[in-house]
């Protein structure tokens, strides 16, 4: 894996979790503006919307990038569209990238040839 693929990896777990916090955020908005008069939807659902095009911009950059079987990339795009789905990708990607960085080192100073 060589750098550009780790900083889409990285743009991708950077958006998941605000992602996923917007998504949640916008649910309880939902249920306020049935239950109460306060309504913030139009605002969450603006700043909602936002992040999730930039997730999927980013995901589509990273499947293609590290060449992600389609399994995997299925898996990326369904922890956009269900709540807390985001917090999972955030998590798993965080790995991938450190696995990746570490790899990325050892190859550059000739530890391994990997």
């Amino acid at each position: 894996m060589d750098l550009k693929t780790v900083s889409a990896l990285r743009r991708l777990r950077l958006v998941s979790a605000p992602e996923a916090i917007s998504f949640l955020v916008l649910l309880v908005c939902s249920v306020l503006k049935r239950t109460t008069d306060f309504n913030a939807v139009p605002v969450m659902g603006a700043v909602h919307g936002f992040l999730f095009v930039a997730y999927l911009l980013f995901w589509a950059d990273a499947w293609n990038r590290a060449k992600w079987p389609l399994k995997t990339a299925a898996w990326y795009f369904l922890m956009s569209v269900i709540p807390l789905g985001g917090f999972f990708a955030e998590r798993r990607l965080r790995r991938t990238e450190e696995n990746a960085l570490i790899a990325l080192r050892a190859r550059r100073e000739g530890v391994v040839n990997a």
